[in-house]
């Protein structure tokens, strides 16, 4: 994401009689991406840098072994009915920058074929920790002009994160207490902005080696607990980060059965087109419908209306925030 550095062993070898072969066979098959994946919405297109890091063995969690019945649990068993039926759900092109953009130049963007934009809204961990612009009288004004808004949460990083700029905000060991006091924050500064309980909260994650079992454990951990935490309060957890690392480590989770995990996957892929649903690390089936989100391209700058922005670009069909009764 702007302000920060990101972006950018599969199936552990298993003996196995000839049937299962056939029927592992069969599953892993359906994780080719469907011919009727989404189109890509209209926006601007521009030359995207690469991923800082591309998909390789050492990204995976080596506990992770899927069976059919794994690869087709929902994301979003444990989320409450009562807050799903207060979700706002937005689909279209989004935009996020470090820093919230004054009020002319949220309205000069209207001219764009931007409807959503990401605000880093809390943690301790943002590149951007004093928002010029940001409050409650700003988030009303955006969504009075009628944008959709990601609340974005970058609090404490993992363990083994790639990113120096980020190193200083590690998490610690007990990180599963530090998850639920970060993911307590979370929700206190969502609704002193005046954002409403049924939306989306997204951590922000940076990239980082999941490939190390313990590193893995204990940022898993920390996720674990900041879901939870955000549920309790009555929000739905969303999750950024790379696709070739927190993503994928999210993923793995899920196929192994594990519990609390994000509601809502916003994966980085940069220079490899907009589709929500062709991405190589989620199966096709997880985190949908609409819980998904795929930041596309990176540092890019954009001028609309005669206002100048430096944007992440992003496609969305996902739970946003809620504003009003």
């Amino acid at each position: 994401m702007r302000s920060l550095t990101s972006i950018r062993p599969w199936y552990l070898g298993i003996v196995t009689p000839p049937l299962a072969v056939a029927t592992t066979l069969a599953a892993l098959l359906t994780l080719s991406p469907p011919a009727s994946a989404a189109p890509a919405p209209d926006v601007p297109t521009v030359a995207a840098a690469p991923e800082a890091a591309s998909p390789s063995a050492s990204d995976a969690d080596a506990g992770a072994v899927p069976d059919a019945e794994a690869a087709a649990a929902p994301a979003d068993a444990v989320d409450s009915p009562a807050v799903l039926a207060r979700a706002v759900h937005f689909k279209g092109a989004a935009f996020d920058t470090c820093q919230a953009p004054p009020l002319a130049t949220m309205k000069a963007w209207r001219s764009s074929s931007y409807r959503g934009v990401g605000v880093y809204f809390a943690g301790r961990g943002r590149g951007c920790p004093n928002q010029l612009h940001l409050s409650r009288s700003w988030l009303a004004s955006v969504d009075g002009m009628g944008w959709r808004v990601l609340p974005i949460f970058v609090g404490s990083q993992s363990p083994c994160v790639r990113s120096e700029a980020k190193r200083k905000v590690r998490m610690g060991s007990n990180s599963a207490t530090q998850g639920r006091t970060e993911g307590r924050q979370a929700a206190e500064a969502a609704g002193r902005l005046g954002i409403r309980q049924g939306s989306a909260l997204y951590l922000d994650m940076e990239a980082y080696d999941a490939g190390n079992a313990g590193c893995a454990r204990t940022t898993l951990a920390f996720v674990r607990a900041w879901n939870r935490e955000v549920r309790g309060q009555g929000f739905l957890p969303g999750f950024y980060s790379s696709a070739a690392s927190g993503v994928r480590h999210m993923e793995q989770a899920r196929r192994a059965g594990q519990s609390d995990l994000p509601s809502v996957m916003w994966f980085a892929r940069w220079g490899s087109g907009s589709s929500l649903y062709g991405e190589p690390s989620l199966h096709t089936d997880a985190w949908r419908p609409h819980r998904r989100i795929h930041q596309y391209a990176g540092n890019v700058t954009e001028t609309h209306g005669g206002r100048r922005l430096v944007v992440d670009r992003n496609t969305v069909d996902a739970p946003v925030a809620r504003f009003r009764p």
